[in-house]
């Protein structure tokens, strides 16, 4: 009798647990009744018939994230490279996901390395290196696309590594440093030939600016000489005139101006060494005396209320220098 009890107290407790199942957050279960899926239970609590109905998978609903493995993939340029990555997928429906696929996370890594070789096989290894979003990109709608019928859902696939062999490492280095040295050289050479135009430009200006200050130059000297020419020829006229009216100190002031022309020209003669001038320096003076009053008269300035002074007396002529040599 005690047997009994006890062996009806296990079936009992057996029945129980077979017929009360609380699901936890994060999983769905599927039901099976006589091993035929029946529906889904979601998290919460749940009351099955014994015997009948039973547990049949339970579906982890959460993302999940799986490791591909490094394989060797042979690019278009026929490199070799070992390219390894990584899944990032959820489960949308538990049904499918449990019986629509027999391993659903082998079937999914199968397909994503397959498709990995397809679409590196088909760019070149500098491709490959650079467009490393393109592929994952390319992998991820293929491969969406191709797990729908399972129940899951692709977020993200991506490649965690691509690695050419090491001489194509070594070739690349060497290939990256010919490449920078000769965009060094070429800097180097457009700034030589910037600082030849800069420094032809520079010189053009200068000759321009020295021709133009050449010719300022000459334009100001031939306006001086222009002027001078107008002053002695206006001095001229004015000594003519009083010549023509009986002044002779007119005459005295062109003897005086040859007088200091001839001696100014005696003095700075180079092949002259040594001059002697025994001469009166009143003949000067008076013939100077004769171009003040000249001046004098022409301008109205005279004695006797602007009327012409009385001409002033005749000097001695002033005696030539000796020379000795």
């Amino acid at each position: 009798m005690e047997i009994l009890t006890i062996i009806i107290l296990i079936a009992g407790v057996i029945v129980l647990v077979k017929t009360v199942r609380m699901v936890p957050q994060g999983f769905e279960w599927t039901v099976e009744r006589f091993g035929k899926y029946t529906h889904t239970m979601e998290p919460g609590l749940h009351f099955l018939i014994p015997v009948i109905q039973a547990v049949g998978r339970k579906v982890n609903m959460m993302e999940q994230v799986l490791d591909v493995p490094s394989q060797d993939v042979i690019t278009r340029d026929n490199a070799v490279v070992k390219v390894d990555g990584v899944i990032f997928y959820q489960v949308l429906d538990a049904a499918k996901a449990a019986y629509e696929v027999s391993n659903l996370e082998q079937a999914t890594i199968a397909l994503v390395m397959t498709n990995i070789r397809t679409s590196i096989g088909s760019l070149d290894l500098d491709e490959s290196l650079s467009k490393r979003d393109e592929i994952n990109a390319k992998l991820l709608s293929v491969v969406d696309v191709a797990t729908h019928p399972w129940g899951i859902k692709v977020n993200r696939i991506e490649l965690k590594d691509i690695q050419p062999p090491r001489d194509l490492v070594d070739a690349m280095a060497r290939q990256m440093k010919a490449e920078r040295e000769k965009r060094a050289n070429i800097l180097e050479a457009e700034g030589h030939r910037a600082s030849e135009i800069l420094r032809a430009e520079g010189e053009k200006q200068g000759a321009i600016l020295e021709a133009e200050g050449k010719r300022e130059a000459a334009f100001r000297d031939a306006e001086a000489r222009e002027r001078l020419a107008e002053a002695e020829a206006k001095a001229t006229q004015m000594v003519s005139d009083a010549i023509a009216n009986g002044n002779v100190q007119a005459i005295n002031y062109f003897v005086a101006q040859k007088y200091i022309e001839a001696f100014k020209a005696l003095a700075e003669a180079p092949n002259q060494k040594f001059v002697m001038m025994p001469m009166e320096s009143t003949g000067i003076i008076s013939s100077l005396g004769g171009i003040a009053e000249l001046a004098k008269e022409s301008l109205g300035l005279g004695h006797g209320g602007g009327q012409p002074a009385k001409p002033a007396p005749k000097p001695a002529p002033p005696q030539p220098p000796r020379i000795g040599g």
